[in-house]
C-alpha cells in the first residue's frame, strides 16, 4: 500500500509558496490600509484625490459588473416576456383566422341574399297571386309526400296550382276539398319540376326523392355541370309553375346526377301563397278599363238624366 502525501507545507514546496504569497498580500495589503489611514489623518485633500483617482479607475469595472448582476437579474423575466409573446402571437393568429373566415361566410351569405332578394321580389311584382293560406299539416313518414292546406274549391283553389312559400317552391295542389286541399310536395317521387341553375341558365328537371331530398338531372347529354352550393329556380317550361320562383340548393353531385334539398321545408313553414297556373296567369286577360265617373253637378247630372 503507498504511502500517503503529506499534507504539511514544510514538506510540499507548492504549498510553502501559496503561504508565503498569501502573507506578502496580507501584509502588503495591512501596510497600504495603514498608509491611506494616516493620509486620511494627515492629508485629507490628498487622500480626497486618491479617492477620486480610485473611483475613476474602478469605473469601468462596476459598470461592468452592475450591467452583468442586472442582466442576471432580469433573465426570468425576459423568458418569461418571450413565453408569454409566443402565446400572445398564436392566439392572435388564431383570433385572425377565424375572423377572416368570418368575413369570407358574411360575403357568401350577402351575395346570396342579394340574389334570394332579387328572386323573391317577383313575389311583389307578380299578379298570378290566387290568395294566401296555412299549411295545417305535412307527411313526415309516409311513402307519398303530401301537406294539408286549410283552403279549398270554395276559396278558388283548384288542382295543379303551385303553392309557394317565401323560401321557395313547396309543391302544387293535388287534390281539393270545399275548405281543404292536398298539396303534392316537391319531394315527392311523382312531382318534376322543370328548373334551371340560375347562375347561367342551365335546364335540368328536378325529381322529388321521398327522402326530403330532390333529383337534379340536366338536359344537356354528357357531364354533370351542378355543383354543390348551385341554386335551382323553375324555368317556366310545361306551363304550370312561373320562372324564377327558389327551388332547391345542390349538396353533393354523383355521375350525371345531382342532389339537393329544397329551400322551403314544409314543417317549418307555416304562411303559403297559393298562384295560378303560369300558363293561364298568361293568357288570363286583364280586368277591363273602369269608366270614368262623372263629376257631380248641376251640368253632369243634366247629362246623365234620361
Amino acid at each position: 500500500m503507498a504511502r500517503p502525501p503529506s499534507r504539511r507545507p514544510g514538506l510540499n514546496r507548492r504549498a510553502q509558496y501559496s503561504l508565503f504569497a498569501s502573507y506578502v498580500v496580507a501584509l502588503t495589503g495591512a501596510a497600504v490600509g495603514l498608509l491611506l489611514i494616516v493620509i486620511a489623518i494627515f492629508d485629507p485633500t490628498g487622500f480626497s484625490a486618491l479617492r477620486v483617482a480610485a473611483a475613476e479607475i474602478g469605473r469601468p469595472a462596476s459598470v461592468t459588473m452592475k450591467g452583468m448582476v442586472s442582466g442576471v437579474a432580469s433573465v426570468d423575466e425576459v423568458l418569461a416576456s418571450y413565453w408569454r409573446a409566443g402565446s400572445q402571437n398564436v392566439a392572435l393568429r388564431r383570433q385572425v383566422e377565424a375572423d377572416r373566415n368570418r368575413i369570407i361566410e358574411a360575403k357568401a351569405v350577402a351575395q346570396e341574399n342579394l340574389r334570394l332578394k332579387k328572386l323573391l321580389k317577383l313575389v311583389d311584382e307578380d299578379s298570378s297571386d290566387l290568395l294566401a293560406a296555412r299549411l295545417i299539416a305535412s307527411s313526415s313518414s309516409s311513402a307519398r309526400r303530401f301537406a294539408r292546406l286549410n283552403a279549398g274549391s270554395w276559396q278558388g283553389v283548384r288542382a295543379g296550382m303551385p303553392v309557394r312559400a317565401p323560401e321557395g317552391l313547396i309543391g302544387r295542389v293535388h287534390s281539393t276539398t270545399p275548405n281543404s286541399s292536398d298539396v303534392l310536395l316537391l319531394t315527392d317521387t311523382s312531382n318534376i319540376v322543370p328548373v334551371r341553375r340560375a347562375a347561367d341558365n342551365i335546364p335540368a328537371i328536378s325529381t322529388g326523392l321521398g327522402d326530403g331530398s330532390v333529383e337534379i338531372r340536366a338536359l344537356s347529354a354528357g357531364r354533370n355541370p351542378f355543383k354543390p352550393g348551385d341554386l335551382l329556380v323553375t324555368s317556366g317550361i310545361g306551363g304550370v309553375y312561373q320562372p324564377n320562383i327558389p327551388v332547391a340548393v345542390v349538396v353533393r353531385a354523383q355521375g350525371e346526377i345531382a342532389y339537393g334539398v329544397p329551400l322551403a321545408n314544409p314543417a317549418r313553414v307555416d304562411a303559403v301563397v297559393v298562384e295560378r297556373i303560369f300558363e293561364e296567369a298568361v293568357t288570363r286577360p286583364g280586368p277591363a278599363a273602369a269608366p270614368v265617373a262623372a263629376e257631380s253637378g248641376p251640368a253632369n247630372a243634366a247629362t246623365a238624366a234620361p
